[in-house]
Parts: C-alpha cells; sequence; structure tokens
C-alpha cells in the first residue's frame, strides 16, 4: 500500500539525522521584499534552533529516498539494511519546502538522498528540485545540497547556481577505510569531484571582463561529512585528514558524525557506539586548527593514543599539559598567546586588545567581558593578579573534571 505523505515525510527526515549540517553561515545576503519571490537569507546565517545534541534543525532537513543501491557498511539505508523505505518526487518536496516555509517552519532546505537508479538520475533530479524552487518559485531561502561525487561533473555544476552550499562527502578518514566499508565509492573520485568544484568556485569569485560582477555558484562555498568510530581511526588521523581537507580544498567546514552502529550489521563493525562527546571534541579541536592557530599535533599530542580527552574541552587539556607557557599576562600578550588561554575566545581577545590600549585590565575587567574566571585564573597575570601558585596545584586537572554523578537506581 502506498504510504501517504505524512509517512514518508516522518521517516525521510529521520533518515536524514544521519547527514550532518549546520550553519548557513557564509552565504549572500538575499531578501525577496520588492522582488516577488518567496523567502530570505542573510550572511550571518539563519540557524536558530539546536536539537539536544547539538546539530542544527532550522532547515527542512530530508533525503528525496531512502532507497540506495549501494551497500555501504556504516549506512542505516545501505540497500541491505532492513529499514522502512520511502521515496519523495520532485514535485513533492519542491511543496513541502514552500508550504514549511510560509507556515515559519523553516528557513531554508537541506537536501540529500540515497542512491537510485545510478548517480546521476539521483543528482538530475535533486538539481531539478533546487531549479523549480529558484526559477518557478522565485525561492530566495538557503538551500544545502548533498552532492554526490560520482555525478556527471555538469550537473554538479549546476547545481551550484541554485544551492548556497554543497557538500562532496568524504565519507571515512582514510581511504583503507573506505575500501573496506564502502568499496563501490572511491576516494580517489570523491577527491577529484572536491578538487573540481572548488576550482569552479574560485573561478566565480573573478569579476568578470564585462560587467565587473562575480558570478553566483554556491556562495557558501562546499563542506564535507565524515564518519567517527565507524573504521578505527583515531582523532589524530581524523583531525589529519580533515586539515588536509581544508587546505586542498578549501572547503568551509568538515563535518562530524559519530557512528552509530546498524542493529543487523553484518559487517564486522563496532558494537560499541562512541559517545556524542567524541563527535563534540572533535568539533572543538576542529576550530583550534582554524581560528586558534594549533597544530593538529599539539592538539592531539595530550593523550595516548592520539585520542582526545573526553572529560576536559581539547585547549584546557593542551594548557593542562604545557603549564610552562602560563600564566599569561593579559597586558602584554601577542594576541597568539592571549588564544591559547583556556576561556578565551577570538572575540574576547579582541576585546582585551582594544581595552589594555586604554588601561591596565584586572580580573574583574575580564568578567566583564564574559570570561569565566574559573576557567581562566589559573592560566593568566592581570593587574592585581598573580596565578603562579595556582597553576603549579598538583590538583589543578580535578579543579575541572566533571564531578562524578550518582547514577539512579530507579
Amino acid at each position: 500500500m502506498k504510504k501517504s505523505l505524512r509517512e514518508r515525510l516522518a521517516i525521510l527526515s529521520d533518515a536524514a539525522k544521519y547527514d550532518a549540517s549546520c550553519a548557513s553561515s557564509g552565504t549572500v545576503k538575499r531578501d525577496s521584499a520588492g522582488s516577488g519571490g518567496l523567502g530570505s537569507t542573510e550572511g550571518s546565517g539563519i540557524c536558530h534552533a539546536y536539537a539536544p545534541d547539538g546539530r542544527c534543525i532550522s532547515l527542512l532537513k530530508i533525503l528525496l529516498t531512502n532507497f540506495c543501491i549501494y551497500d555501504c557498511a556504516y549506512c542505516i539505508n545501505r540497500s541491505s539494511s532492513n529499514v522502512e523505505r520511502a521515496r519523495f518526487t520532485p514535485e513533492e518536496v519542491v511543496w513541502l519546502t514552500l508550504e514549511f516555509y510560509r507556515r515559519n517552519y523553516i528557513e531554508g532546505l537541506f537536501l540529500s538522498s540515497g542512491i537510485i537508479r545510478s548517480s546521476d538520475h539521483t543528482m538530475e533530479e535533486m538539481v531539478r528540485i533546487v531549479r523549480e524552487l529558484r526559477v518557478t518559485h522565485g525561492f530566495r531561502g538557503y538551500i544545502h545540497l548533498k552532492s554526490i561525487p560520482e555525478a556527471s561533473p555538469h550537473l554538479i555544476e549546476e547545481a551550484g547556481l541554485y544551492a548556497d552550499r554543497l557538500s562532496l562527502n568524504i565519507e571515512l578518514p582514510t581511504d583503507s577505510g573506505i575500501s573496506r566499508f564502502a568499496p563501490e565509492k572511491k576516494p580517489a573520485s570523491i577527491r577529484r569531484s572536491m578538487g573540481d568544484l572548488r576550482l569552479k568556485i574560485e573561478a566565480a569569485e573573478e569579476p568578470t571582463l564585462q560587467t565587473k560582477r562575480r558570478k553566483r555558484f554556491v556562495p557558501a562555498g562546499q563542506s564535507t561529512q565524515m564518519i567517527v568510530g565507524a573504521d578505527g581511526a583515531n582523532d589524530a588521523t581524523i583531525l589529519s585528514t580533515s586539515g588536509r581537507l581544508y587546505s586542498s580544498y578549501g572547503l568551509k567546514r568538515v563535518y562530524y558524525s559519530a557512528f552509530s552502529p546498524i542493529p543487523d550489521s553484518s559487517k564486522n563493525l563496532p558494537l560499541i557506539k562512541p559517545p556524542l562527546m567524541r563527535e563534540h571534541r572533535l568539533y572543538q579541536a576542529d576550530w583550534l586548527y582554524r581560528f586558534y592557530g594549533f597544530g593538529i599535533d599539539e592538539i592531539t599530542s595530550t593523550q595516548q593514543g592520539g585520542m582526545l580527552d573526553l572529560n576536559l574541552d581539547p585547549k584546557l587539556a593542551w594548557a593542562l599539559g604545557h603549564r610552562g607557557d602560563f600564566p599569561v599576562d593579559v597586558n602584554r600578550a601577542d594576541r597568539e598567546k592571549l588564544l591559547r588561554v583556556p576561556g578565551l575566545g577570538t572575540k574576547t581577545v579582541k576585546a582585551i586588545l582594544a581595552e589594555r590600549r586604554q588601561r591596565r585590565l584586572r580580573l574583574e575587567d575580564l568578567s566583564r567581558l564574559g570570561v569565566s574566571i574559573r576557567k581562566v585564573q589559573a592560566f593568566v597575570t592581570a593587574e592585581g593578579w598573580t596565578a603562579h601558585r595556582l597553576v603549579d596545584r598538583p590538583d589543578l586537572r580535578a579543579m575541572f573534571e566533571p564531578q562524578p554523578e550518582q547514577l539512579s537506581l530507579l
């Protein structure tokens, strides 16, 4: 019996939760006011709501279908998986997006899909959806499209004319992992598609000779997703792979997705689900690498085995392992040293550098800037404050570790 639209929406929105996505940051500002279109988006991002595990839920996030001809061992929608299947038509996805937007439930669309018939056939249908939204209905909201690396380059290029961001998933951190658990996917092909997309994005950023205007093409750039915990790769390997992807393909974001074992799996995958905390720590480490000047080897050197500390955020774990670099004088240290102080973010460091030109800062001034004094006081000196005795305390780590919780017996 054919499933209703509501039933298919329940299946395909639940199936989409395994695709990691977040903010629409980095796209261009568009507004339908006065244009006769529908929707708007701003360069600062539209993500205002988050799920309890930290994933953004502000977009209509669905699969076109969870049927798939591939049998990737880590994927809940693999061809041999015993899951309930469903499929939308392109017209239904367009209608759902417009109706959800009109009801103020969403501000954009996140669309992915299993592979049906072939990569090109699936990509053609996804391109048709975004083209209809943009051209026929004048939809100006945010669109994130999960592209298919094996699809024809001209289809990916056309998708880039309508989507704000395209994702080409690297899948796993190592080529050997992909060969073992997703043998139908080719790492070289994925990287080639990512490289081609980068060249097209860079070409579009150059103004034309005739109009001096830039071409609108994937204004929010490209991203990728990496499954964490399926192939046993440690955090150092995962972050090293991310570093290469950022530098080689100009990615805006690498998304990490904690692997959830499939109940009927017979592929010899790990049986223990990695905690979401590991995923969270990887995002924090990724942030330190991109915006705080940390090397990946520095971030992952605090524990044996190349794993991040699950009990402490990576910057704090690094600081505790490098106490000789502290305390840092907030009135004299340069920006790079201040960025390594636990509890000081990029905006706070900018504010510190501005305010100390006018006067010497005290510890309470940091509190006024929104800094957690409990977190920062062991690692800084300020006017009227020294942390030399505090930073040398043998129990300093215990001051920051989460307190043990009494488990309920009920």
